[in-house]
């Protein structure tokens, strides 16, 4: 993944606080590393005691894109008003998954530019349910 200071930004930022908290984690894990404690702390304030499986498996989703990718992932930067195609794709793979599995497998064929999308595909699953599971789902 990079993080590209002079990508386009053609989608709005997500106003919905959860969207927004992912979309913020996945740039600070792709300019900093998937261990950034910044990324942490804000998965730590959003969910509480219960922040360790979202933090687990967003970090996994990330590594799972950037392991699948043909390639380069692109990041806006993390003050960033809007949102790049790429970072619109991750969230809308999330938002589908589990409603509409096969949108969310083509969002994450597009995302990383090949067939080999499993490994990501069930971790955005596994990831979109335990966020649903805590009340917070991604609603796309």
């Amino acid at each position: 993944m990079t993080n590209n200071p002079h990508c386009q930004l053609p989608l709005p930022a997500p106003t919905d606080p959860v969207e927004r908290l992912l979309l913020i984690a996945v740039r600070r894990m792709g300019t900093h590393g998937l261990r950034d404690a910044h990324a942490a702390l804000l998965v730590f304030e959003r969910f509480g005691i219960h922040f360790q499986r979202p933090l687990v498996l967003l970090r996994a989703y990330v590594m799972e894109l950037a392991r699948a990718s043909q390639r380069q992932i692109v990041l806006a930067p993390c003050c960033a008003g809007r949102m790049t195609i790429d970072e619109g794709r991750m969230l809308a793979a999330l938002a589908m998954v589990q409603t509409t599995p096969a949108g969310a497998r083509h969002h994450l064929r597009q995302l990383c530019d090949s067939g080999t999308i499993d490994a990501a595909y069930s971790v955005c699953l596994v990831l979109a349910e335990t966020l649903t599971g805590l009340g917070q789902p991604v609603t796309r």
